[in-house]
């Protein structure tokens, strides 16, 4: 399991500063501070993004240089980027402790809350199930401490990004357990241990008996085929008063995609189809931490999707949750079954505006790649807020358009619904057309992040999974929380 890092501000020289590594980072035009103006190879310093240079001052011994690029370019993001150069850099030698100076200005909290964010997300590895013989000379010491060299006054921004970053660390690694660890019910134990960490959250599961009665045709569906019992997890975080803001997530925790099952070649992949419920599960548990005035309701339907005797089949007809029909004409098109029973659950529950995210389309990596989520949205006002908070924490969106046309895809033949139509178009926004059948009007906003929840390859998250949603979604509920 990955370590909890340690964060400070410190309001002192750089060379008073005790960590086993300095980083400095600077625009294009800036002097080097003491004391490594005149250092051993400050000569070489360029600060064009992402250039980093070794410096050797005295004191402290070690110090990278890295460049922002022009100030005119800054975005939190090149912040965010630069400060994992810089992490990774500290753990290629073996530094445990790292002190980040960023530059001066008027964002300097803007800049330090990027700057420990890339930090820490950097700092994520999955080592658990390697056995100490295995390690060898390649691993490097992990993160422990985090200073960050400025005003005492950035201390609450630091803090905040620092339960941001590790919440996202968190849903990564519940991405990257293998399925067979991460269950349906492994999630509502987790679930179960944020509500008995914060007296804020409260948490409810049904089992498959209760979600039959309930009446949630897709999650019995999509679960009949699997042994693994599955389960409908609602989390309730009360920090507030007014709206209450709806969170769902996918969690299929393994998906082989039914009887119309994919290909071996990436099937192993398939064990991060739960990314959605990963991500809002550690967003109640920050939004907890972080003691956001807001209340939230968190509903996450999961189950495997597996091919057996019972599975469901190809021309199955069921009942969702609001009582339309749908005919089941693909079966790897499982996760808006499960959603829709759980968007119409949270309205039933009574959320006022909803927000879903789900690996939910392989076409959104077709469109999107993995630069940007794809966004569908009935309410222009949610849509806007959601945006904005994706710019503001890197974790893009772009809104796809909702049209007529595309709502006439979705209709069966035999029943209200079909799962997969017959015409191969649009197919992303097919889904979210889909799923917003199920949320009654509600300020809805749908998020695809088939291409974003993992292999990226930024530099703080690399190739594997990346939590994404988590840093967003508390970013949305703060700014919502401001706004009431």
């Amino acid at each position: 399991m990955f370590a909890a890092v340690r964060v400070e501000v410190a309001d002192q020289p750089l060379s008073e500063v005790k960590a086993d590594f300095l980083a400095v980072l600077i625009f294009a035009g800036d002097e080097l501070p003491e004391p490594l103006a005149g250092a051993p190879g400050s000569e070489d310093v360029k600060a064009t993004y992402k250039r980093a240079t070794l410096v050797h001052p005295r004191t402290p011994r070690r110090a990278l240089v890295v460049g922002l690029g022009d100030r005119d370019d800054f975005e939190p993001e090149r912040a965010r980027v630069v400060a994992a150069i810089a992490a990774r850099t500290a753990a290629s030698m073996d530094a445990s402790s790292l002190a980040l100076k960023g530059p001066d200005g008027d964002d300097a909290a803007v800049a330090a809350t990027a700057m420990v964010e890339g930090a820490i997300l950097a700092s994520y590895r999955f080592d658990r199930f390697k056995s100490k013989e295995d390690e060898g000379e390649g691993d490097s010491k992990p993160l422990e401490d985090l200073t960050m060299v400025g005003d005492g006054g950035l201390a609450e921004a630091v803090e905040a990004a620092r339960i941001g970053a590790e919440a996202e660390n968190f849903a990564r690694e519940l991405q990257d357990l293998p399925s067979n660890v991460v269950t349906p019910s492994y999630l509502a134990g987790r679930a179960n241990a944020i509500a008995e960490e914060h007296g804020s959250v409260t948490c409810e599961v049904l089992g498959r008996d209760e979600i039959k009665e309930k009446g949630m045709g897709g999650l019995v569906a999509v679960s009949q085929g699997t042994a693994e019992e599955p389960r409908l997890i609602v989390l309730r975080y009360q920090g507030g008063s007014g709206e209450t803001l709806g969170l769902v997530g996918k969690g299929v925790t393994f998906d082989s995609g039914g009887i119309s099952i994919k290909p071996a070649a990436s099937m192993h992949e398939m064990k991060m189809d739960m990314s959605g419920a990963a991500a809002v599960l550690e967003t109640v548990s920050a939004l907890a931490k972080l003691e956001v005035p807001i209340d939230v309701l968190a509903v996450i339907p999961s189950t495997e999707n597996m091919p057996s005797g019972t599975a469901v089949k190809p021309g199955d007809i069921i009942t969702q949750l609001n009582g339309k029909t749908v005919e089941i004409n693909n079966t790897d098109a499982e996760g808006r079954l499960i959603l829709a029973d759980a968007l119409a659950y949270a309205v039933e529950l009574g959320a006022d505006r909803i927000v879903d995210l789900a690996t939910l389309t392989g076409a959104v990596l077709v469109a999107l790649g993995s630069t940007y989520a794809g966004m569908i949205s009935n309410d222009d006002a949610l849509a806007t807020e959601v945006e904005a908070a994706a710019a503001r924490t890197g974790e893009l969106a772009w809104r796809l358009p909702l049209h007529p046309e595309y709502k006439d895809l979705t209709k069966g033949t035999a029943a209200d619904l079909t799962n997969a139509s017959a015409k191969r178009k649009a197919s992303t926004i097919y889904a979210g057309s889909f799923l917003e059948e199920f949320v009654d009007g509600k300020p809805w906003v749908h998020l695809d992040i088939a291409g974003t929840a993992w292999d990226v390859g930024r530099e703080y998250v690399g190739k594997g999974p990346t939590g994404y949603g988590v840093r967003l979604l508390v970013e949305l509920a703060r700014s919502l929380s401001d706004g009431k």
